[in-house]
Parts: C-alpha cells; sequence; structure tokens
C-alpha cells in the first residue's frame, strides 16, 4: 500500500504549478533577483538608503562573501528507495513544537521598508505560523506588535542598553507582553564599519526611527518628564534631507525627533562593552529561555554554557559587523566539534540555532545537517516585506520551506530528525 502523500510546505510548489501562475516575487534563489526587485523598489517609493542599510555589509564584504562561499563546501548526498512519501519539518525548541525550523531573525527599523513595518511582520509570522524575533531596534513597540500577534509564539531581541535600569524595564515588558524567549546580541555593541551607509551618513536612529521601543519604555522616558507612547506614527517613506531641513527651520517636532532619537542612541549603541559575569543580571530578570546570539567559536560556546544560557546563535550578523571575519557555516562547524556543546545538546540542556546568509531550501538543510536545530531568516524576508508587506513574507518563507521540504524528498530524508547533526552521513565535503 502507498504511503499517504503529507508534504504541507511543498504543496506551495504544486499549486504554482497547476495555476500556471508564477510566484509574484519570484522564488528565493542565489542569482539575488528578490534583492534587486527590492533594490528597484525602494528607490521608486523610498530611497536608495533604505534598501543600502539592510543590503550593506561591513567594509568590503569579505566576510558576507565567506557566508556564501561556505555553503559551496558541502554537498548533499541524495539516498534513494526511502519512503519520505509523507514529510514533515516539524522541530522541538525550548519545549514548544514548531511547525518548521525556521524563524523571522530581529530585524530592526523595518519602517524605512514598508509603511506596516514590524506589524506586517507580525501577520506573517501569525498567518503561518513560524515564529518572528522582535528586534529592540524596531519602528513599531513591542506592545504593538505583541497585539497584532496575538497568541503566536514570539522571542524578543535585546540589544543591551547601556543603563541597568532600562535593560531590566526592557525585560520587565517583553515578559508582560509575551515574548517567550531573549536574544542577546553580542556583537553589536557599537555598529561595524558599514561603507554603504557611511557614504550617506544613513543612520535612521538618529531621527527616531528605529527608537520606538525607548520611546515606548516608562523608564527612559522619565528621564525626560515624557509618557511611554506605545503606539508609532512615523512617517513613510523615511526622508532624512526633509527632516534635516525641518529642523535648520527650527521645527520643534523635527528638533524633537533628533534629540530623543540621539539620546536613545547613547543607550542602544553605548559602545560598552559587557563581560560574560555581567549576564548574571539578565539571568536573574529573565525567568525563559537566554539565548546569545553572535557565538563564533567553541570556546565562547562553552562559556555559554558555564554561564548558564539556554542557548546560542551562532552568527556574524549577516557580515555587518566585522570584514574580514570566519564565516558563520565554518563557525557551526567549529562549534559542533566540542564535546560539552554536543553533549549538552543531547540532553536539551542546550539550544544551537544559525543565522547568516540563508538563501536557499539546500542551505537550511546543510546548516541542519552540521548541527544546529533551526536557522533565522534575515534579510531575504524584509526585501518580501518591503515588496509586498506581510504577503510579501510570506511567499518567502513559504518558497524557502517548500524548497527545504522538496530537497528533503528527493534525498531521502521525511524528517529534520533524519537530518538534524548527521552531516558525517548525509554531506560530502566538496572544497
Amino acid at each position: 500500500m502507498n504511503s499517504k502523500i503529507v508534504a504541507e510546505w511543498s504543496t506551495y510548489n504544486i499549486a504554482l504549478y497547476s495555476t500556471q501562475r508564477p510566484p509574484p516575487l519570484g522564488t528565493v534563489d542565489t542569482s539575488e533577483k528578490l534583492e534587486q526587485m527590492a533594490r528597484e523598489h525602494l528607490i521608486k517609493v523610498a530611497t536608495e538608503g533604505a534598501f543600502l542599510y539592510v543590503f550593506g555589509s561591513a567594509g568590503v564584504w569579505k566576510t558576507y562573501e565567506a557566508n556564501r562561499k561556505a555553503f559551496d563546501k558541502w554537498a548533499i548526498i541524495p539516498r534513494m528507495l526511502r519512503d519520505c512519501t509523507a514529510r514533515n519539518l516539524e522541530t522541538t525548541i525550548f519545549g514548544h513544537k514548531f511547525k518548521a525550523p525556521i524563524l523571522l531573525a530581529p530585524i530592526g527599523v523595518q519602517g524605512i521598508l514598508h509603511p506596516e513595518a514590524e506589524v506586517a511582520t507580525a501577520v506573517a509570522s501569525r498567518d503561518i505560523n513560524v515564529p518572528m524575533i522582535l528586534s529592540t531596534a524596531a519602528t513599531r513597540s513591542m506592545e504593538e506588535v505583541a497585539e497584532v500577534h496575538g497568541d503566536s509564539h514570539r522571542w524578543y531581541q535585546l540589544y543591551w542598553p547601556y543603563s541597568d535600569e532600562v535593560t531590566v524595564s526592557l525585560l520587565k515588558r517583553a515578559k508582560e507582553n509575551g515574548y517567550s524567549a531573549l536574544v542577546v546580541t553580542l556583537d553589536t555593541m557599537s555598529i561595524g564599519w558599514r561603507p554603504h551607509d557611511l557614504d550617506t551618513a544613513y543612520l535612521p536612529f538618529f531621527h527616531s526611527y528605529g527608537c520606538q521601543n525607548g520611546f515606548a519604555d516608562p523608564t527612559f522616558m522619565a528621564r525626560y518628564g515624557k509618557k511611554p507612547e506605545t503606539r508609532s506614527e512615523l512617517a513613510f517613506p523615511y526622508n532624512p534631507h526633509e527632516i534635516n531641513a525641518r529642523v535648520e527651520q527650527g521645527d520643534p517636532a523635527a528638533k524633537a525627533m533628533v534629540h530623543m532619537g540621539t539620546e536613545w542612541v547613547k543607550e542602544m549603541s553605548s559602545g560598552r562593552q559587557r563581560s560574560w559575569n555581567e549576564l548574571k543580571l539578565l539571568r536573574e530578570n529573565w525567568e525563559g529561555p537566554l539565548v546569545l546570539k553572535g557565538i563564533q567559536c567553541a570556546a565562547d560556546a562553552e562559556l555559554a554554557i558555564n554561564a548558564g544560557a539556554d542557548g546560542i546563535i551562532v552568527s556574524n550578523h549577516g557580515g555587518r559587523q566585522v570584514d574580514g571575519g570566519v564565516s558563520a557555516l565554518w563557525s557551526l562547524e567549529q562549534i559542533m566539534k566540542s564535546q560539552k556543546v554536543k553533549e549538552a545538546q543531547a540532553t536539551g540542556k542546550f539550544t544551537v540555532l544559525f543565522d547568516s546568509s540563508i538563501r536557499t531550501g539546500p542551505d537550511i538543510f546543510k546548516a541542519l545537517a552540521l548541527g544546529a536545530q533551526a536557522i533565522l531568516l534575515g534579510r531575504p524576508y524584509v526585501y518580501g516585506l518591503a515588496l509586498g508587506g506581510a504577503d510579501g513574507v510570506k511567499h518567502v518563507v513559504k518558497t524557502l520551506l517548500a524548497e527545504l521540504e522538496v530537497t528533503m524528498g528527493l534525498s531521502g530524508y521525511k524528517n529534520i530528525d533524519e537530518i538534524q547533526g548527521k552531516a558525517e552521513e548525509i554531506l560530502a565535503r566538496v572544497e
């Protein structure tokens, strides 16, 4: 008797063929068609600076290039005559069963890309049941996003503020608004050397774009005798030249935007370098899973275990912080050679996630095989956001997961357990 065909995500593939309607934003592939579409669109409706802010990487892009090339050093070994008719991508992280091994990465300032900003991402996350991670640098407050997101699964990403009292206040609000895990980004205590932004002096925070979690915070706003503002009324498109002109003309509202934006930048990107023992503050004020983002070597992964972290995100920020650095995939391979990490992961006490330069279904397959339990998707979904709002985000995620599910089936694997951590059996090194 033939097995029942159960493959949720790849039905999207069949639907495109059967309706004879090509995907509205194309497919997510390494030819960067989606990226170019987003660039052309944003030049028309906003500014090229908005695109370059997301697109750009540090220095001369050596880390970004290393990220992409690293995937080519591994090849999938397909197996035949294995019954993979019924497939699923379900995985369990921190006790929660997710429909697929993917989370929407924390990307800030989405309001420069689409008028509905992070709210549109929340709608997409909710509708397709793929968790989102909200950035501290969001253009919508955690309260506003939570209201739209409802009972769907969400995490909060912390750019660690300079002041402990502001940090504690942010954590309190995140807990109160249903964010179940805390992601602490460690590699961005100050902004990397990003020529695309430097050449145009483009940084929206100084005009209050991406400061909304600060402006919604009672502790931060009390310093200035102001009440927290949980609703954002930012104009789209963001036009820095128009705001600067208003400041020069003495416009009080524009001057206030610059003043408050500058004050929040002092908190969010202070340049203060934290130490391992300071994680105690977060652990004492956060009851849920604590995940450290930006880990790139086995030594730091082991220190994360020692410090009581519940997991790590292997990431180099998509090549946006340190140029000439190691690829994130190389870091994942090295980290998973640590016996301490493997043992902690095997017991369920430690979770390893992967971020940086995922572009295709096979990319996800390779990251899972090398030991990640799930991946974070970054730039592609915000390009989808720019092009189509919530529907654009959903399209990008659905195409990526459809390709992953098709790849699994054609390679002889029916679920994530048959892939995760099995690199020696299912991948070949081809460098």
